[in-house]
């Protein structure tokens, strides 16, 4: 059996998050009634004409700035024609030969720590289509035509990815990257971020490209790994059995774990491209380039390097930390109010900050406890005002919406006891209890210190200050 290698190349879709469509003043606001927000333009009834949005033009610069891409002085856009429901003008506006942001690379870390550049191909500007319901209609097919006009970015990777792993890890790192620019939502859910993937096999070695099929319409990173995992071992299974690789469109069904065929895959010229005659061409400046790029903002990759070099995170915190725009934006936050607590902040936001999170299925801007809420928790924590594990106790109590730190731990009276002769008397306590374990202690026995440590907190209800205790305890055992 011969050992195969996967060849895969990513087409993502961004929803520019402009108010309005590319090519008219109909909204782009999502969750209306359907077919609400589709004007003249959008549908291309005779006699109407098309305007580009700028803002469109100038966050496409934006993204190609970022990834270090040729930005083409100009760009055109053509008609991609095709028939079908939800295209109802017979044509899509896009861009072909000309466009706006040429080949450019990302590079991506993966899970051993080695780095890898992923050739970016081009990604050009286009509408967005209507979108076909089928789950409310027996036998029939519905159509919304409110995404019809929406802009997009359609970022067209080389066939440079190896594994489905691999691709998930790329398309969390353009996904993070749209999110810090301000130029997409990311919102799979309501559609805003999607993925075609372009999957083939060869054996290893080979050079020549294989016969690929693409994956259309993925909304999910999870659905993304699985869906080319699939595929691959579809892939493989066919052609060891005798089989050959057809190029073709397969759609990917979450529900059973497969792709199936959905019609032959286009070329080119089976769209009849030609440059769309209501359009001219889009031409940009130097001067605009260099505007877009002064206004770029952090991007996670120098924000990573700064965690490291200047707050002294781990390269593994601060990976997680700037993975998320968001979740960076609040570390930073809470730290400009707790400074010289860097990494006790991080283990925090990474740890019961996003677990809490994660159970409420709830984004990190929408969290109940604030910046300042956890800056002022670890601050108690630091002057030994509480210990770690009654800050356990305050952060529930902070999410379930009781006010402060500071105030939960007055009204709920939990000021850690660090008053010494309060500390010796429960050490008294509990040593004069547990004569066995004593002489355990004193006959090497050193991991019997834990079980008094215990007995102490559980008298103290958890207020008595570990390290003190600690001391103390030995001190006395001894």
């Amino acid at each position: 059996m011969p050992a195969w290698e996967s060849v895969i190349g990513l087409e993502i879709h961004a929803q520019l998050a402009t108010s309005s469509k590319i090519f008219s003043g109909a909204s782009t606001a999502y969750g209306s009634e359907p077919n609400t927000q589709a004007c003249a333009v959008d549908l291309g009834f005779p006699g109407v004409l098309p305007v580009l949005n700028g803002e469109a033009v100038n966050m496409a610069i934006k993204f190609g700035v970022a990834i270090g891409a040729e930005i083409a002085r100009q760009s055109v856009f053509a008609r991609k024609n095709y028939f079908y429901p939800d295209l109802p003008k017979g044509y899509q506006i896009s861009q072909f030969e000309l466009p706006v942001v040429g080949k450019g690379s990302l590079e991506i870390t993966l899970e051993e720590g080695v780095n890898k550049t992923i050739g970016i191909t081009r990604a050009h500007l286009e509408e967005d289509a209507g979108k076909s319901l089928h789950e409310e209609f027996v036998d029939q097919t519905g159509i919304d035509l409110n995404r019809a006009g929406t802009p997009l970015l359609e970022i067209v990777s080389e066939p440079d990815l190896r594994s489905a792993r691999e691709a998930v890890v790329y398309a969390r790192k353009i996904h993070s990257l749209l999110r810090y620019l301000e130029i997409c939502d990311g919102n799979m859910q309501e559609g805003s971020f999607r993925f075609d993937a372009n999957v083939s096999v060869r054996p290893a070695g080979q050079k020549e490209l294989s016969t690929r099929a693409e994956l259309k319409n993925i909304n999910s990173f999870r659905f993304l790994e699985r869906a080319i995992k699939h595929e691959i071992e579809r892939q493989i299974d066919l052609i060891e059995d005798g089989g050959t690789v057809v190029q073709e469109t397969r759609l990917y069904d979450a529900d059973k774990d497969e792709t199936r065929s959905m019609r032959s895959k286009e070329e080119a010229n089976d769209y009849r491209y030609f440059p769309d005659p209501d359009l001219l061409p889009v031409t940009v400046s130097e001067e605009d380039i260099e505007a877009i790029r002064a206004s770029l903002p952090e991007l996670p990759d120098e924000k990573r390097r700064r965690f490291i070099d200047t707050l002294a995170l781990s390269e593994y915190n601060a990976e997680l930390l700037t993975s998320n725009r968001d979740t960076a934006n609040y570390f930073e936050q809470a730290l400009k109010l707790a400074p010289g607590l860097t990494n006790q902040l991080a283990n925090w936001v990474l740890g019961d900050l996003s677990g809490a999170l994660k159970r409420s299925e709830a984004e990190i801007q929408d969290s109940p406890v604030t910046p300042e809420m956890l800056a002022g928790l670890l601050q108690r924590i630091a002057d030994n005002t509480i210990s770690g594990k009654i800050a356990k106790e305050v952060f529930e109590a902070m999410w379930q919406g009781e006010g402060s730190a500071d105030a939960i731990i007055g009204t709920r009276g939990l000021n850690q006891i660090t008053d010494s002769n309060a500390i010796e008397s429960l050490i008294d306590e509990v040593i004069a209890n547990n004569p066995d374990q004593v002489e355990q202690f004193r006959a090497g026995k050193e991991k019997v210190l834990g079980f008094f440590v215990g007995q102490i907190m559980k008298q103290s209800k958890g207020k008595a200050n570990p390290t003190q205790v600690n001391q103390m305890l030995r001190e006395k055992l001894k």
